[in-house]
Order: C-alpha cells, then structure tokens, then sequence
C-alpha cells in the first residue's frame, strides 16, 4: 500500500510520540526543555533593544512633541465644535457617500454618542483617530508603490507586513511606551503603525491588478514613470485602494482603544477599561456601545468609497449642515448635560445583577462543565483532570492503558478499512488528550509541526517551522507557548465545528442567511476590546471568559468563507452529480464540500490569525502564556520580555498561517483552480 505525504507525516509523529512516552520516565528532559539548555534572550533584548531605542529617545520625543501638536488641535476642534454641527457634517458627508440611508445612519449613530454622556470622550478617541489614520495611510501608500516599483523589495516588504499583522498589538506597546513615554501620543503612533500594513498591502494589490492595455496607454502617451504612476495607475487601482483605506480606519479605531491601557487619555477607551476594572458593567456596556457605534458608521462610510462611485448632490449636504449651524446657534446646551442614557446603565446594572442572581447555578454549571470536561483536560489531560470532585472517580495509570487500547483498537479498525490516516489521527488525538497539549513533551511537537509542515509545503516548510520552533525553544518561552497554543487551539475548534455548520446551514437556506449576515456584519465592526464586556457581564473573569471571547471574535470568518465557498461550486459540477442521479445530501457531500475546501481552509486561516489576536486582548481577564506575559511587559515596561513574547506569539500564528496555506495551496492545484 502506497502512503501519502500526509499518512507518512502521521506515522512520524505518532512514532515520535510512543517514543516519548516510553521513555520519558528515564529522561526526564524529554518531558520539558532543560532550563540549563535556554538563553537570557529577555535580558540580551533589553540591553540591546533599550540601548538602541536609548539612541533613538531624543528623536522620539521631539517627535512626539511635534505630534501632540496636531492631536490637541484636533482634539480643540471637535471639543469645541458644537455637537449640532459635528452630527450634522456627519449626516451631511454620509448623504454625499450613499444618500439619506447613510445619512440616517450618521445622524442616529452620532445622536447615540451625543445622548449617551460620552461625547468628549468619544470626541478625544475620534481626534486620535483622525490623525493616527492618515500618517498610516501616507505609510502604507508610501510602503505598497516601494514594493511595486522595486521588485527586489517586494519578498521583503511582504515578510515584514506578515509580520506585522501577526504581532499581538499590546506588543506594539511596549518598545513605544519606552519610546515615547506614557500619554495619547503612545496610542496615536500605534495606531498609525498598526493600521499601516492593510493599505500597503491592499495598493500593492491595487497596482499589481491595474490591466496591461492601461499601463500600455499610459507609455504611448508619453508621460513620465512618475505620471504613469501618480495619473494612470493609482487612479486605477482607486477601488482596491479605498479597500485599504476602510482597513485602515477600522484598525486605527481598534488599536486607539487597546492604546487607552497605556494612554491615560480620557478616552471612550480609557472609560471603557476603567469601568470594566470596577467590575460597573452597565457603565461599561454603554461606552462599548459608543465604540460599537462609531465602527458602524465609520465601516459603512470609508466601505461605500471602495464599493460605490455616485455621489449625491452636495447641495443636500450644505442644507444638512446648515441646519446643524442653524441648531448650535439656537440650542445651546452643554453636551454633559445630555447625558439621557444613565439611566440604562443602572438598567443593564440591574437586570445583569437579578440574571446573575436568578440564573447563577445554571451559569456557573456551563462555566465549570466546560472547564472540567473540555477545557481542563484538553490543558493538562486526563490523567490530571479527572478527579472524585469533577468527574465524581480518579483517574488511574492503568485507565492509562485501557484508553490507549481502546485507541489503538480503533486505528486499527481504521487502517484494515483503507482509512490509515485517519487511524493515526485518532492516536495522536488520545495522545494529546490523556497528556494534555501544556505537558506535551517538546520533541514530540517539535517533530509533529514539521512533519505537518512537511505534508504541507514540503522541506522548505520544515526548515521554517523547526527554526521558528528551536527560537521558542531556546527564549525560555516554551511552557507559555503551550498554554497560548492550548487556548486559542480550544477556540479554533470550536469555531470550526460551530461556525462550519452555522457556514453550512446559511448555505442551504437563504433564510439562515438573512439572520446570520448581520450577525457577522456586527462581529466583524466591533473592536476587540468590546468582545470582553459581555462575557463578563455573565461568567465573570476566568479562562472560560477569555474563551468564549475569543470564540466570538474568530467565528465570523469560518461562517462567511464555509458559506462562499458551498454557494460558489459552478454550476455544471452540480449539473454533472445531478443527472448522476446524487440527491441534495450527496451533491453536498460529494461535490460542494470537496470544491469549496480551499474557501473553507482560508476560512480557518482567518480564524486562527484572529484568535490569536484576540488572546492578548484576553489577557485582560484571565488567560494565562503568551498573552499574560504580554500583557505583564507592558505594565512593567519590559522590552525585553515584551518582545520575545511578542515573537513567540507571532511565530505560532506565523506557522498556523503557513500550515494551513500549504494544504489550501494543495487543493486548489488538485481542483485545477
């Protein structure tokens, strides 16, 4: 029988595997990387990065001094515009982007910060982002025509963007913080370089997409490289562009909250993490509403740039804002004093309280089965989570054994049916399983990601993966590496198997769609920030919070790309598998599952490269590894740990995203596309 790459990558693993249990009693460094063996990477990183960054001080805090300048006037200029202009201009630019529909939106969106009592905070969150966004767009503009036009950068520009899109944000923080001291200016920079890497990426997509006949036109014209560029190509790529600009925006907002832990600005952000500190979740609830709303309505303007050419009569638009000219001569009323939402903030108080209190045990039952029969064993296995007071029995060696026959006998069964790669799949499940993937001896994962890698991208994968692993290794930050993997691969899995079939039922139903589409729509608008506030309105802090954190922010792109992916298989495969007589469950199974793999497996890509996003955020409220120490460096201003933990997240994310690459690369090839 011929094995395939990936049954031959299986059995490696599972051989390494058995290895290790057999003879880890008898060396014990198999079990866990000697600390003898590591190397003080945080104290070289600190003595080295800080003394660097030393050089760098005097020049970034001139700059910073330079932009305070812009921030302060911008946040002078909407502090002190009335609010009935700042509502109108919103109204009047949402009319010349999409008409009255984006003009109400405006209008109520605005209102809804202005009648929440947050409207000088929101104003200080929304100078920031005015003037953080376009020093990324000039970054990113800058960065995607230097990687057009220099072919030879290109490799490198694009490593660098991987990067930077796979680094934690409280990452960027750290070496900032130390930079540029502590204050708004901190958030401003992070979010200009943060939000930097989408538009870079998408003009460089823009401009590789520009049609050869246009390009042609432009040389027989006669103009300059630099007219080609700045008149011909550019404008061209204008759609993919505003793509980019909508990325951008959305990225600044969300780094401008996550910035308020370090920014003391007073900000919708700051306000939001004070409250929540405080444990007052109807106060929080409200501000993260501002910030709800303020995604919504800047996602759907910058979007209507990208995606709609007309433009309405800008007379419209001068009467709209007339009218709110008009309204702040005539009403004038502090904005203070229009806090008319305060009241919902006791509300939410209230009724989270009389929930809480009513439906306590059944809350806390979700919580701690999770914990004990999911979470806990995934973390540190069986043979330490089952115990007389959560499972109701001890776990004993010899159940050890028994569970490992019981796998053994079901892999075997397996590979007598022609299904030999599946049966290894289940051993290595138990493995895991019953060690727990935090006390996973290091070669065994070592060895199983490369071989991974290796059915993936072939030998040049194996070399990254054993690198990228061997620095974790060596940095000390293995065990934390774990515990990061553990957690965010418990939510990739879960939002694989719910957000597959939630994707698979908005497939066949259009009526499913209607309901999950804005759903997603909303998932996908709110800041990370935001994510925390519901799960601890109702679980309170703890690992299972950060989980289902996580789970809501990663969900929504294996929902969408499940959905593309079984809506898109062309018409004359389906044609094909009808009149060979398949009914609807086999077309589905046999000919749209198989053609919509490569959409499905980039869906999980975006959901890995999210959840580990979304794992530092969670440190705030009880995730233990990567994230904590992150999250720590941060607070203690410690570059070195900052960085190194920084790094050692972004290379998991980094090998997730390239493993999962690999297999979608090879199925689009199998399917000829």
């Amino acid at each position: 029988m011929t094995l395939t790459r990936g049954t031959k990558a299986a059995l490696i693993a599972v051989i390494v595997g058995v290895m290790c249990l057999v003879l880890q009693p008898y060396f014990a460094w198999l079990g866990k990387w000697p600390a003898a063996w590591t190397f003080p990477v945080n104290e070289w990183l600190s003595s080295g990065v800080g003394a660097i960054l030393d050089l760098f001080k005097p020049v970034a805090r001139g700059l910073s001094w330079l932009l305070a300048f812009p921030m302060d006037g911008a946040s002078w200029v909407l502090g002190n515009t009335p609010w009935p202009i700042v509502i109108a201009a919103t109204a009047a630019l949402g009319w010349r982007l999409g008409g009255w529909k984006m003009a109400l939106l405006g209008l109520f969106g605005l209102s809804f910060v202005l009648i929440s009592g947050y409207w000088a905070q929101s104003m200080r969150t929304l100078a920031l982002v005015f003037v953080s966004v376009p020093l990324a767009l000039l970054m990113g503009l800058a960065i995607g025509v230097l990687a057009f036009e220099v072919p030879r950068f290109r490799g490198a520009v694009n490593a660098t963007l991987d990067v930077m899109q796979t680094v934690p944000t409280f990452a960027y923080l750290t070496p900032l913080l130390f930079l540029f001291g502590f204050g708004p200016v901190v958030g401003l920079i992070a979010s200009a370089i943060y939000a930097a890497p989408p538009m870079a990426r998408n003009v460089l997509l823009g401009l590789e997409r520009v049609e050869h006949d246009i390009r042609e036109a432009a040389i027989m014209s006669g103009g300059t490289r630099r007219q080609q560029l700045l008149l011909v190509e550019i404008p061209a790529a204008g759609n993919q562009i505003m793509v980019g600009v909508n990325q951008s925006l959305m990225a600044a907002l969300s780094m401008v909250i996550i910035a308020a832990v370090i920014g003391g600005f007073d900000d919708i952000g700051w306000e939001v993490l004070l409250t929540m500190r405080k444990a007052w979740f109807g106060q929080a609830f409200l501000a993260g509403s501002v910030i709800v709303v303020f995604a919504i309505v800047i996602d759907r303007m910058s979007a209507t740039l990208a995606t709609q050419r007309q433009h309405y009569d800008a007379k419209i638009g001068w009467i709209i804002l007339a009218i709110g000219a008009i309204l702040a001569f005539v009403v004038r009323i502090d904005p203070a004093e229009i806090a008319l939402l305060d009241g919902v903030a006791d509300v939410v108080d209230t009724s989270v309280g009389a929930f809480t209190a009513a439906n306590g045990a059944a809350l806390d039952s979700v919580k701690n089965n999770a914990m004990f029969y999911g979470l806990l064993p995934l973390r540190i296995g069986l043979d330490q989570a089952v115990l007389p007071f959560t499972w109701g029995f001890q776990w004993q060696p010899s159940y050890s054994l028994w569970f490992f026959a019981a796998a053994v006998a079901l892999a075997g069964l397996c590979a007598a049916r022609g299904r030999m790669l599946t049966g290894l799949t289940i051993l290595l499940c138990a493995g895991i399983l019953e060690t727990g993937i935090a006390d996973l001896p290091w070669p065994f994962v070592l060895v199983g990601v490369c071989a991974v890698g290796w059915a993936s991208g072939g030998w040049p994968l194996v070399r990254l993966c054993a690198i990228l692993l061997g620095l974790i290794l060596l940095s000390g930050l293995w065990e934390r590496a774990l515990l990061s993997l553990y957690l965010s691969g418990a939510a990739v899995f879960a939002c694989a198997i719910v957000g597959g079939l939630l994707g698979f039922w908005a497939a066949v139903s259009k009526t499913a769609w209607v309901i999950l589409r804005p759903m997603c729509d909303l998932l996908q608008t709110i800041p990370l920030f935001v994510f925390l506030i519901p799960v601890l309105m109702f679980f309170q802090i703890g690992e299972f919070s950060a989980f289902l954190a996580i789970c809501l922010y990663a969900i929504v792109p294996m929902i969408r790309y499940t959905r593309h992916g079984l809506t898109t298989t062309p018409d004359d495969l389906i044609e094909a598998a009808k009149s060979s007589g398949a009914n609807t469950w086999q077309t589905m199974r046999e000919v749209r599952a198989p053609y919509a793999a490569p959409s499905i497996l980039l869906g999980l890509n975006q959901t890995i490269l999210y959840a580990f996003a979304m794992l530092v955020i969670a440190a705030l409220i009880g995730t233990t590894g990567l994230g904590q120490s992150i999250y720590l460096a941060l607070g203690q201003a410690d570059i070195g740990l900052g960085l190194s933990a920084g790094a050692a997240m972004a290379i998991l994310a980094l090998i997730a995203d390239r493993l999962v690459q690999g297999f979608a690369e090879e199925r689009r090839k199998a399917l000829g596309l």
